[in-house]
């Protein structure tokens, strides 16, 4: 009887929630888990990591924390990141809400990038979209003064309720909305999710915001 060989280890461009817990003392410290003091970045619903190994490939001086729930997905990401040996990026497995809550020290993240979240279309599932009044709060904890939070959607009623959610904060302050740009080809764009639609003709909503200076 044929037995399903077991999961290929991806450590340390993936890790479970639990490896935090029993490796790093349920902490996320940058330099501990990077090797380095560099700004930290996080994409919440990284996906299959195309925004994960552009950006780190582009800007090595930053490091890049995706976090996806699903961990078929997220593996897919981690595995990405493996074989181009992108070290200033990984991946982590679970639900965004408990390391930003629990995990992350704050004022300690430069940026926070969150492109097509999930929709839930459903009414009785809007309970479950990421953006909620506790999700920006622990955005704001987060972020450093002057740090940024960023998000995409093609659904413009979603991008209502996230710009309605952030403009009525008092810890953000609404920037130009980011300008879209042409791709050079089939990798060149922010996530997969992205090329997707835009290639289906699709408009694109943008929306990006500062954390104030206090």
């Amino acid at each position: 009887m044929q037995t399903k060989p077991p999961p290929i280890n991806l450590k340390p461009f993936f890790l479970a929630l639990d490896d935090i817990v029993e490796e790093y003392d349920g902490k996320l410290d940058w330099p501990t888990l990077f090797g380095n003091d560099n700004p930290v970045e996080i994409d919440v619903g990284c996906g299959r990591g195309l925004f994960l190994v552009n950006a780190s490939e582009v800007h090595p001086e930053r490091n890049f924390l995706g976090i996806e729930v699903d961990f078929r997905e997220g593996r897919r990401g981690a595995a990405r990141l493996k074989r181009r040996d992108l070290k200033n990026a990984c991946v982590l497995g679970g639900d965004a809400n408990i390391p930003f809550s629990k995990m992350i020290a704050p004022h300690s993240v430069n940026a926070i990038h969150v492109y097509f979240p999930d929709p839930w279309w459903k009414k009785k599932h809007r309970k479950r979209r990421v953006f909620n009044n506790t999700f920006v709060d622990l955005c704001s904890n987060l972020l450093v003064p002057g740090g940024y939070l960023h998000s995409w959607t093609d659904v413009e009623e979603y991008f209502g309720v996230i710009s309605s959610l952030m403009e009525h904060h008092t810890d953000f302050e609404t920037l130009p909305t980011p300008e879209e740009r042409d791709a050079e080809h089939d990798m060149d764009y922010q996530t997969s999710y992205e090329r997707k639609k835009r290639k289906l003709g699709l408009p694109i909503h943008r929306g990006r915001w500062v954390r104030k200076v206090e």
